[in-house]
């Protein structure tokens, strides 16, 4: 990254895990080992520097799975020594909704403050951002995050992991009124899923029960359905989060960003409320290296390094 604008942002996959129906820490703790020098190479190659160009080196400190996080830790530590460069820690948390402010033709920006969704596999938080230092989290989830309920649902209806992408694919070939699922009665704005999860996997056995063919039949349908329910709840919520604090700048971040229903339903929902939304790129929905970037960039420009006393933690204190 060089002045918010993104030069390369290679990401190298982890096919392995599907066999598995899920991520195996030992595994992508290797699959870290084996792919960060090719990835650091592959990331020079394309931006067209040297690594003696680079000003300081940021780097995932957590939340996360530990190994993982070890690898990443431990390699921007060797980094910094060898090259003697500052070292930057990013919550990757809160990378993920200043993945708004990378400079990008093709990408607007919100204005300060903004209200930021987040929604992923392991966390769903409503965030106020009044800047790139300043957070604060208005609601979050109880248990469950919105992506594992995605995930929970399509294993309990036989689809392959990861299964949130494929919920959403046969989501657009269903009718979201067909099936009723539970909409969670949460207090202020946090979230609950893990309920959810459950009214779906009784939903699939009786029905099943009665029909051996009931998914088969109905996929699309229960797709829809159990997305629409999800999508609906988040969307409440951050509704009454934006009102309550007359902010109209409105954004959503992390993996389940990129699901094709709550991206149009918030479309829909910001022309009704008055809102100016903004929806992330999908590269920069999931995971990524330019998110890390964008949120050291910031620390780096507050004069926030660190030591090589760092530890990486699998959980960061709000």
């Amino acid at each position: 990254m060089r002045d918010g604008k993104i030069l390369s942002n290679i990401v190298a996959g982890q096919e392995a895990h599907k066999q598995f129906g899920g991520v195996v820490p030992e595994m992508a703790s290797r699959a870290h080992l084996q792919n960060i020098v090719p990835s650091l190479n592959l990331a020079l190659l394309e931006a067209n520097i040297s690594i003696q160009e680079i000003d300081a080196i940021a780097f995932t400190q957590g939340p996360g799975l530990v190994g993982s996080l070890m690898v990443g830790v431990s390699f921007a530590k060797g980094l910094s020594l060898s090259l003697q460069k500052p070292l930057v820690s990013v919550n990757h948390i809160q990378a993920h909704v200043l993945a708004h402010l990378i400079e990008d033709e093709k990408q607007l920006k919100p204005t300060f403050p903004f209200l930021c969704l987040t929604v992923s596999g392991g966390h769903t938080q409503i965030v106020l951002v009044n800047s790139p230092s300043d957070m604060h989290i208005l609601g979050q989830t109880n248990d469950d995050a919105a992506g594992e309920a995605f995930d929970k649902a399509a294993k309990i209806l036989g689809l392959p992991y990861p299964g949130g992408p494929l919920i959403d694919k046969y989501a657009q070939m269903g009718n979201a009124d067909k099936f009723k699922f539970p909409t969670p009665q949460i207090p202020d704005y946090n979230f609950s899923f893990s309920g959810l999860k459950t009214s779906m996997l009784y939903f699939v056995r009786d029905n099943v029960a009665k029909n051996p063919d009931f998914v088969v039949e109905n996929l699309g349908d229960i797709c829809a359905s159990y997305q629409r329910t999800i999508v609906d709840f988040l969307l409440m919520k951050l509704r009454r989060a934006a009102k309550d604090n007359r902010i109209n700048q409105i954004a959503i971040a992390g993996g389940v960003s990129a699901n094709s229903g709550l991206r149009k339903a918030l479309t829909v929902l910001g022309e009704k409320e008055g809102w100016e939304t903004f929806i992330p790129k999908f590269e920069y929905c999931t995971d990524n290296a330019a998110m890390i970037a964008i949120a050291g960039y910031f620390r780096y420009l507050d004069g926030e390094t660190c030591g090589l006393d760092v530890t990486p933690l699998a959980r960061i204190a709000e």
